[in-house]
């Protein structure tokens, strides 16, 4: 099946000549996922907060069915939370670590999580350590079966890093936690809604995603998934009145399901454009969707490859959706300011933000672009050129 990109593109909200690259930081909504939230937030100021989100229960439900759909779980693994950060540490902190555990995660991790890892290295005394990456660049499986032992506690891995284009093969690395019995958390920020995921494949305990992203939602909400085989060895980090029960003065009881990474107060406007969001990428077909952003990707990279002065840092042997690049002789911020100014939406992405893996490359500052399905590819074209402009005045 084809995408229909008429129909998606007349779906879009942005002014006419904006070509936007910038869908790993936050993507396009498609008009029904603005009129969803501005509809709840109409029936918010008309009857209430509370009274809005009991005419809309059914709605609100629906949203754990979508995200289960989506991932391929059961919806009672479900927990909505604010932010995929929020999702991510919640689960993090709640893993029972005891001094000289092992963490392994991948060298192109991203800034968050690995400083929550060193977080927990001071305060309980873990051991953080990267698995070393293959010469094309993702986490090499191989190396991590060699590093397993008995106080390996979590393994940790971002599936699609924040820069340099690749894909981590997180179904293997799920495929040596299980035979070994290790906990394991997938980041799937910059994946969900560009690569399809399953659960039953991923074989991970936990993962956490964003709705801003590929999957074209509001900000201010994602999820995350816990697997029920683990849910009752992990103890949220913090609870409220919603994730837990008061059963008598001195003690309380937690919620049976995912829940109870969740709090009482919610943005439901943004929870039910997520799960309008989901539907919209289920309509169309993740497989679908992944196969356009592959092409068109492929496509971009190979242009700005034949630009003089332009050097794109992207690897390995599976790639996604991010195209990062740097242009000689020009920062980083300059090329995304020139860009801007003639309608183009990139961003920057500084080494901090993978250090382990910046440092390993000796990375410069980049140039993310990242293009998702409603782009075309007279849009790449034109941002090619206008790169290519941009080279060619350093140049002289």
């Amino acid at each position: 099946m084809t995408i229909d990109k008429q129909a998606v593109t007349s779906d879009l909200l942005s002014a006419d000549g904006i070509i936007h690259l910038d869908n790993a930081g936050a993507a396009l909504m498609p008009s029904c996922v603005l009129e969803t939230q501005i509809e709840h937030l109409r029936l918010e100021a008309a009857v209430g907060g509370y009274e809005a989100a009991r005419q809309k229960d059914v709605e609100i439900e629906a949203v754990y069915a979508s995200v289960a759909r989506l991932i391929n779980c059961r919806t009672d693994e479900v927990a909505i939370v604010e932010n995929a950060t929020v999702g991510w540490t919640m689960a993090f902190y709640a893993i029972p670590f005891e001094r000289g555990d092992r963490i392994l995660t991948a060298e192109a991790e991203y800034a968050s999580n690995y400083l929550a890892y060193l977080q927990m290295a001071r305060d309980r005394g873990v051991v953080v350590e990267t698995i070393p990456s293959t010469v094309d660049g993702e986490l090499c499986v191989e190396s991590l079966k060699s590093m397993i032992d008995d106080r390996v506690k979590l393994i940790s891995v971002t599936h699609i890093p924040t820069n340099g284009g690749l894909v981590n093969p997180v179904e293997e690395i799920g495929a040596v936690a299980q035979a070994n019995d290790i906990l394991y958390l997938v980041d799937a920020c910059q994946s969900a809604g560009q690569i399809p995921l399953d659960i039953e494949k991923i074989r991970c305990d936990l993962l956490s995603a964003t709705g801003r992203k590929f999957l074209r939602g509001p900000r201010g909400v994602g999820f995350l998934y816990v697997g029920n085989r683990i849910l009752n060895d992990l103890h949220p980090p913090m609870i409220d009145l919603f994730s837990a029960t008061w059963i008598d003065a001195g003690h309380y009881e937690l919620r049976p399901d995912a829940r109870r990474f969740e709090n009482w107060e919610n943005n439901y406007a943004a929870r039910l454009g997520l799960g309008r969001a989901i539907d919209y990428a289920l309509d169309i077909g993740v497989e679908n969707i992944e196969a356009e952003v592959t092409r068109l990707a492929d496509k971009l990279r190979s242009m700005l490859a034949e630009i003089t002065g332009v050097t794109v840092h992207d690897i390995g042997k599976r790639k996604c959706g991010i195209v990062t690049f740097s242009v000689a002789g020009v920062e980083a911020t300059e090329v995304e300011t020139r860009l801007r100014q003639a309608g183009v939406h990139v961003s920057m992405s500084s080494p901090s933000s993978t250090l382990i893996d910046a440092t390993r490359r000796h990375l410069p500052d980049l140039v993310r672009s990242s293009v998702h399905y409603y782009n075309e590819d007279s849009q790449l074209e034109r941002f090619a050129d206008l790169v290519k402009t941009i080279s060619n005045q350093e140049s002289r």
